[in-house]
């Protein structure tokens, strides 16, 4: 038996393309599959759909090869028969095969696209997922309910039936599904909150308040008055107004508020640094709009920045230290004398007791700025100097013998250091010349040849030698500067900040790669009132500003400044200690309580 196979494409400018085939087999098979005898490449039709077969009574039978049906001239059925000279139409997905038996007893199945020609949409729902699945209206609002039932009721209804969470890092909050609210992942600083949205977002479709951020970061320190912010802002563009207008409606703070500035949900990492316009805004022209500031201007670091200014005491028995330019060459008076010019010496006397020591104190040949000046633990700063670990190596304040034990005068207390020489044995000792043993060899050296040590017997005697201890060559005058409490001899406090630019952040760390005197010009120090900080000049041979292409390491304000004050150095606690003498010892601690 012979099959005629007539395949109708259609093109694009709608003229029809006939191709014929004959097929002289008795069994005809219809499939997705190229090697069927009728292929049709259509996914809702199975690798082998259908089969056709010749029965003897003349029918044709048509079965189902797979697990999908077909239709027969509309009706979605498995199996059929029918005599080919009736004539058939069977639909296969999108296709549809037309049998009809001609002439000679040959049978032509025609076989043409559904889309070219008219079809109903249910002659095709048998081969397709939509065909068990409701209308498309119907499934547009059974999509509308499951996102608001997911996204919008389960979380609302959760977060109002839900106790509310303490602001804390690590615990949740238990809301269901808030997550999918979330626009990002939040920063490092306060990446222990991802599962706690309440603590900061106390109301919903409220925006963060000031008083919430405030609950955590209680110390924080204000820029300014919100009255002086006012007025170096300026005056509002009407653009600016009418966005502010908006966003108050839906619950935003003023400009002046903290997400103005720390944005949240932006990634995890570090928060980006708020850009130098922000800050030029104001500071660029701050003059001409806050006429009592004694600010100085500043847009851009490498363009427009007035030189530094540290906060130091300036003259002696200063009450509060002064912010000072360094384009005056101001002077420090800090109450000692400390030559580090002396103290760096690669020939002098100072060089050799150092290699001298350099087997016990680990010295080298010379003194050098670290062996005096030791790194915090973060690298940023350096330690106190203390005078029993930094100097007392090479100024012993060793002054009596009792068998093997040596007596030490106490360091920073004047009194104490009068009452001990006082209470020194009164017994006879060796003849002093001048209130001093013989055999001693310089000021605050410990004289090895003998004894050393005052020779009392009358009181008067403490006295001279508490005044020749005052004296300029003296074991206190040699650092110290003499001077006169309540009739009595005194030190002038000393008063060493760790930080002399109160209002910026300085990390020695990230500069180690550098030489400590291509900033500090200690080597050429004559005087402990030289102020040995680098001026803006020397910050500008590798720091310019941030849109400065050509800058080794380009700065924008926020490398420097913090917007809140209270992170760093407060004049305040640079006063000098209440007591003089105290202060050699506490004040130098005081100041290090900084960050």
């Amino acid at each position: 038996m012979t099959f005629l196979i007539r395949t109708i494409d259609t093109t694009a400018d709608g003229r029809e393309i006939v191709r014929d085939r004959e097929v002289a087999e008795e069994t005809i098979t219809i499939g997705r599959r190229s090697d069927n005898d009728i292929h049709l490449p259509d996914l809702a039709v199975e690798q082998y759909h259908a089969r056709i077969d010749r029965l003897a009574t003349g029918k044709l039978r048509i079965d189902s090869a797979g697990t999908l049906g077909f239709t027969l001239d509309g009706k979605t059925i498995r199996a059929a028969q029918f005599h080919p000279e009736a004539g058939a139409e069977l639909g296969f997905g999108s296709y549809r095969l037309a049998i009809a038996q001609g002439g000679g007893g040959v049978i032509t199945i025609t076989v043409q696209r559904a889309s070219e020609q008219v079809v109903s949409s249910d002659a095709l729902s048998g081969f397709s997922l939509g065909g068990k699945l409701p209308g498309k209206r119907a499934m547009a609002w059974i999509g509308l309910g499951l996102v608001l039932l997911a996204f919008l009721i389960v979380p609302i209804t959760s977060n109002l039936s839900h106790p509310p969470t303490p602001p804390k890092a690590g615990i949740s909050d238990g809301v269901l599904m808030d997550a999918s609210w979330s626009p990002g992942a939040l920063s490092l600083a306060h990446h222990g909150l991802e599962d706690n949205c309440q603590a900061c977002h106390v109301k919903p479709f409220q925006s963060v308040r000031d008083t919430t951020c405030l609950s955590c970061h209680k110390d924080i320190g204000h820029h300014a008055a919100k009255s002086k912010l006012s007025i170096a802002e300026g005056p509002m563009s009407l653009g600016d107004k009418l966005q502010w207008n908006v966003a108050e409606a839906f619950g935003k703070e003023g400009p002046q508020a903290c997400t103005t500035c720390h944005r949240e949900h932006e990634g995890a990492g570090r928060m980006e640094p708020t850009p130098q316009k922000f800050c030029s805004d104001c500071h660029g022209t701050l003059d001409t709009r806050l006429t009592d500031t004694s600010l100085g201007n500043a847009a851009d670091f490498g363009t427009a920045h007035p030189q530094f200014e540290p906060v130091l005491f300036t003259a002696p028995g200063q009450i509060k230290p002064q912010r000072v330019s360094l384009d005056g060459k101001p002077k420090e008076f800090n109450g000692l004398r400390f030559p580090h010019e002396m103290h760096l010496s690669k020939t002098n006397a100072v060089a050799q007791m150092a290699g001298t020591l350099s087997a016990a104190k680990g010295y080298g040949a010379a003194l050098d700025c670290s062996d005096c000046h030791k790194p915090t633990a973060d690298g940023t700063a350096f330690k106190p100097i203390s005078m029993e670990q930094d100097c007392g190596a090479c100024h012993s304040l060793v002054y009596d013998k009792v068998g093997s034990t040596f007596r030490t005068l106490h360091h920073g207390d004047v009194e104490q250091m009068r009452a001990d020489l006082m209470a020194m044995d009164r017994a006879p000792h060796q003849q002093a010349s001048n209130g001093l043993i013989a055999g001693r060899r310089a000021p605050g050296v410990y004289g090895q040849s003998g004894l050393y040590r005052q020779n009392f017997g009358p009181p008067v005697r403490s006295l001279v030698a508490i005044n020749r201890a005052m004296q300029p060559d003296g074991v206190c005058g040699e650092c110290h500067i003499p001077v006169t409490t309540n009739g009595k001899l005194d030190v002038m406090p000393v008063n060493i900040p760790d930080h002399y630019l109160v209002h910026s952040w300085f990390d020695h760390s990230a500069h180690k790669q550098e030489k400590c005197t291509t900033c500090h010009q200690a080597n050429l120090s004559k005087s402990a009132t030289d102020v040995l900080l680098p001026g803006i000049k020397t910050c500008r041979t590798c720091h310019m500003g941030p849109d400065d292409a050509a800058a080794e390491v380009p700065s924008s304000c926020a490398m420097c400044h913090s917007y809140h004050p209270g992170t760093m150095g407060d004049p305040q606690r640079m006063l000098p200690a209440k007591n003089g003498h105290d202060a050699m010892n506490k004040v130098a601690m005081l100041w290090r309580k900084g960050p």
